[in-house]
């Protein structure tokens, strides 16, 4: 046994290194370890590794370059030790399957460890733990590096993304009369709005805050500090203007002029590459596999060979080949969509907020009572705490259940959790009665000659299947998404009256009642209601807060923000709802013209695969039934001829029964492909997913 104690004490080392990103007290004991035994190496190392520093605060890396550096140390030291160990025993035991091997061959029996030489053992033991135990290391150390450089870069698109908008934000605020320190303040505090620039902004405040710096040397700091390089030329241009004492209204007019015209350009250039994916999607994923089926085919009917590689080509290289082609197209129509998140894909849910350790009074303090009773019985106060808090986190769940169709509404990818294992129930129960009306187990699908034969019989309900998730979720995805697409188109026409009649001179009241009067499309009933809201007695800004959290989509939720920020400065709203409504504008255009570009991709698309079907549906109607059979040989020649005569019914069937599954694979493959082309959204392709599944398993109906 003592044999296995470096194998048990590599394995237990191991599972703590997993653990420590699991939990925050083990992380931080682990930092405090790595500094006590890396932290002078780390610290005399700052100097020599500038770049690694600047990555780790250009990623926003919530730690010094000497606790993460020490922390890298100990992980490599760590990885190290336990790929030597596992090397070792990896060395051992490629060392038995060799002597095994040679054994089964000339018969000797099983080799143990005494049956090799203390020299060969020893060679290959060290050899195997030093060969592992250097690639863990360095697989470690680079990872820890590699990690933080992604996330950079990362934040280097999502900033570069949300300029725009956020250079359109300070300028709408700058117009309504701010001053910049306070927009600077408001933009920090609505990052889950504004996303990395306001993160990067809100470093530029904490500076001001919390350290004294001036908004010159902050919004320095932010500029050497931020990973992008639009950002960076802005902080610069930004701090000529306030050391000149310039216009900083006029400098961001010409900078929000300035980031339009090259979102127009961007989109240009996305066009022009979105073209070349398409085209190349048709060619490598849509005519390539089907130049490839054809030949594998002819040479599979007359040589034999074949129907094994296509069966993995169909069932694993074609679907994973696509996955990875979606998500590549997922990155870049990100940079497209600007970055937009779902704000509106958060769930509402009634909760309780959690309590600090004291009760808050209004006056910020806390109250003589709760104070009391805190030291009188601090344990039930605890348990109190507790229980709120668990009614908080459960608050969701709850919500989830009471309110089944909002949920479902508002994120339908939560509807995959109730028909996914309908499908798989109706699977299971259709599976087993084919089986029991065969007289056969579920052992039998163990078998794969077994499972061939029945496989023509069971693929049915999974098909069926498919179409009712797929076509479920594209039903209730399709009514959300054109929902809130009606809402944001009617966007720019609701700022642009209610600009037209705030700078006729009437009050943000007056307006809104003036607004809600006309027709403004899918925003009737919303503006409505919150017309009602200010007339039972609501402020303006809690009106549209409540406005904000009823529709829930990312252009709301900026134009609400812009605007109830602007009221406490001024009441003067128009020139900064006249900017958010030209940044709307702008946005549809951009959106719209997206939109009749990409039609053109998804014609593409449904005509290669319905190309891919005709082919598919001709080499299985016409072709295979063509090439005769080792019986029909022999019937007319006498005798089989070459290895055609090695071809059987079995095998056409075979042949008959991939091509149907090659095309169902290829539907669903090119529904969400045609989804992110189209509508740069994989989950708009469901819809395309569905009506091609169902095509492709009508024909094939059909014909059967």
């Amino acid at each position: 046994m003592l044999e296995y104690v470096p194998l048990a004490v590599g394995g237990v080392l191991l599972g703590l290194a997993v653990c420590v990103p699991l939990s925050e007290g083990v992380s931080t004991a682990t930092t405090r370890l790595a500094l006590a035994l890396f932290g002078p190496i780390a610290r005399s190392r700052e100097r020599a590794n500038p770049d690694h520093a600047r990555t780790l605060r250009a990623a926003h890396v919530p730690r010094p370059y000497a606790a993460y550096a020490a922390v890298t140390y100990l992980c490599t030291a760590v990885a190290l030790l336990i790929g030597s160990v596992f090397g070792m025993y990896l060395g051992v035991a490629a060392l038995l399957s060799l002597a095994l091997l040679d054994g089964s061959i000339s018969g000797t029996a099983i080799p143990t460890m005494a049956s090799f030489a203390p020299a060969d053992l020893f060679a290959v033991v060290a050899i195997g733990g030093v060969a592992v135990g250097l690639l863990a290391g360095a697989g470690a150390y680079e990872y820890r590096w590699l990690a933080p450089r992604y996330r950079a870069s990362e934040r280097e698109r999502f900033i570069e993304n949300t300029l725009q908008r956020n250079v359109a934000f300070m300028f709408a605020l700058s117009r309504s009369g701010m001053g910049f320190t306070k927009i600077l303040r408001i933009l920090a505090g609505n990052q889950h709005v504004y996303g990395e620039t306001a993160s990067e902004f809100g470093v530029t405040v904490r500076d001001i805050d919390l350290f004294g710096a001036d908004v010159i040397n902050a919004l320095r700091r932010t500029g050497r500090r931020t990973p992008s390089e639009d950002l960076q030329e802005f902080v610069e241009n930004l701090m000529s203007v306030l050391q000149s004492g310039q216009s900083v209204s006029a400098f961001l007019r010409n900078e929000y002029d300035q980031y339009k015209e090259e979102s127009e350009s961007e989109q240009e250039r996305f066009l022009e590459l979105l073209s070349t994916l398409a085209e190349g999607y048709v060619t490598v994923f849509v005519a390539g596999p089907l130049f490839l089926i054809t030949i594998l085919v002819v040479i599979g009917l007359v040589i034999g060979g074949t129907l094994g590689f296509l069966r993995a080509f169909t069932y694993l290289i074609l679907p994973l080949a696509t996955l990875g082609f979606v998500v590549y197209l997922d990155t870049i129509t990100s940079d497209a969509r600007g970055g937009d998140g779902e704000t509106g894909a958060e769930v509402r849910y009634d909760y309780v907020t959690r309590t600090p350790d004291e009760t808050s009074a209004t006056d910020g303090g806390t109250t003589a009572d709760s104070a009391q009773t805190d030291s009188a019985d601090p344990e039930a106060s605890a348990r109190n705490r507790e229980r709120l808090r668990a009614y908080n986190d459960l608050a969701p769940t709850r919500y989830a259940i009471t309110h089944p169709i909002e949920t479902i509404t508002e994120r339908p990818v939560w509807l995959l959790a109730v028909t996914g294992p309908l499908a798989v129930l109706s699977v299971a129960v259709r599976w087993g009665l084919t089986l029991s009306e065969r007289g056969l187990s579920v052992l039998a699908l163990v078998t794969p000659a077994t499972l061939a034969r029945l496989l023509p019989a069971l693929d049915d309900p999974v098909v069926q299947a498919l179409l009712f998730v797929i076509g479920t979720f594209a039903l209730v995805w399709e009514v959300r998404k054109r929902r809130l697409a009606s809402i944001e188109r009617a966007v720019p026409d609701f700022l642009d009256r209610l600009a037209s009649t705030n700078e006729a001179g009437m009050p943000i009241v007056a307006s809104l009642e003036r607004v809600a009067g006309g027709d403004l499309g899918g925003l009737d009933e919303e503006v409505d209601r919150t017309w009602t809201d200010v007339r039972w007695g609501a402020p303006v800004e809690a009106a549209l807060k409540r406005f904000e959290e009823r529709v829930r989509t990312p252009m709301i939720t900026r134009v609400v923000t812009l605007t109830t920020n602007a009221m406490s400065a001024t009441s003067d709203l128009g020139p900064v709802l006249r900017i958010a409504a030209d940044e709307a504008h702008s946005t549809q255009r951009l959106k719209r013209e997206r939109r009749n570009e990409l039609v053109t991709y998804l014609v593409v698309i449904y005509l290669a695969f319905f190309v891919f079907v005709a082919i598919i549906i001709a080499l299985d109607t016409i072709f295979v039934p063509a090439i005769p059979t080792a019986d029909q040989f022999a019937g007319a020649a006498g005798q089989s001829i070459g290895s055609i005569g090695q071809l059987t019914d079995e095998k056409k069937a075979a042949y008959s029964l991939l091509f149907f599954h090659t095309a169902l694979v290829q539907a669903i493959c090119s529904g969400f492909v045609a989804g992110q082309m189209s509508e740069t959204d994989v989950r708009s392709g469901a819809k395309h997913a569905f009506v091609m599944l169902a095509i492709a398993y009508a024909i094939f109906l059909f014909l059967a």
